[in-house]
C-alpha cells in the first residue's frame, strides 16, 4: 500500500496503484455528495466540507461545482475561507490556505507533477509538492498555482496568471508566468478611505 508519507514526499510512485484508487474513490464519493447539494442547503454542504477536508476553519465557504483529486482529503482551509464557481484542487499532496483568503472562479490549485522522462510517465509515475497561500490573499479568476508554489500573506495574484514560483507577501502579481507588479502600500487602503465600511477595518 502507498502511504500518505509517499504521496507527500516528493518521490515517484504509482499514481494507478489500485489500493490508492480504490480510496480516492471513497472520497470522491463525498465530494460528488457535495456538488449535488441545493443552493439553500447550506449547512449539508458545511458537514460535508467538514468530513472531506483535512481541516476547515469557521465560515468558510465553497460554491459547488468543486474538483479535487482527492476530495479534499490533504487540504486545510482557514477560516473565513471563500472559493467562488470551479476551484479545482490537484489535491494529491497538501494543500493549506490561510484565513480570510478569496479565490475567483475557475482557480486551479496543482500539486501533482509528473516525470519529464515519457518512459517514467508512461508507466503512471508522478509526484507530488505542497502548495501553501497566506491569509488574506485573493486569487483572480482563472488563475493557476502550480506545485511546489508558496505564496505569502496579502498578496494578490491577477486573473489569468500562472503562478510557477513563490511570491513574497504584500505584493500585486500577474502573468503568465506570474511576476511580482508592484508592492502593496497604504495609498491602496486610502483609496477607500472615504467609504462608511472602510471605519471598520
Amino acid at each position: 500500500m502507498i502511504t500518505e508519507e509517499t504521496l507527500f514526499s516528493g518521490e515517484l510512485y504509482d499514481a494507478n496503484d489500485p489500493e490508492l484508487l480504490a480510496e480516492q474513490a471513497r472520497c470522491l464519493e463525498t465530494l460528488y455528495a457535495f456538488n449535488a447539494t441545493r443552493p439553500t442547503e447550506i449547512e449539508k454542504r458545511t458537514a460535508l466540507l467538514k468530513t472531506m477536508f483535512r481541516g476547515l476553519g469557521e465560515d468558510c465557504y465553497i460554491e459547488p461545482p468543486l474538483r479535487a483529486n482527492w476530495g479534499g482529503r490533504h487540504v486545510v482551509f482557514g477560516a473565513r475561507v471563500y472559493a467562488n464557481f470551479n476551484l479545482t484542487m490537484v489535491d494529491d499532496g497538501p494543500i493549506t490556505v490561510g484565513d480570510c483568503t478569496l479565490i475567483g472562479p475557475n482557480v486551479t490549485i496543482a500539486t501533482a507533477a509528473h516525470p519529464i522522462d515519457s518512459a517514467l510517465r508512461a508507466k503512471g509515475y508522478q509526484y507530488n509538492l505542497p502548495v501553501v497561500i497566506g491569509k488574506n490573499c485573493w486569487l483572480g479568476a482563472g488563475a493557476l498555482i502550480m506545485p511546489g508554489v508558496t505564496i505569502g500573506d496579502n498578496t494578490v495574484v491577477g486573473a489569468g496568471s500562472v503562478v510557477t514560483r513563490d511570491l513574497p507577501a504584500n505584493v500585486v502579481a500577474v502573468g503568465a508566468p506570474c511576476r511580482v507588479l508592484r508592492a502593496i502600500t497604504e495609498a491602496d487602503r486610502a483609496k477607500f478611505a472615504g467609504s462608511p465600511l472602510s471605519e471598520n477595518l
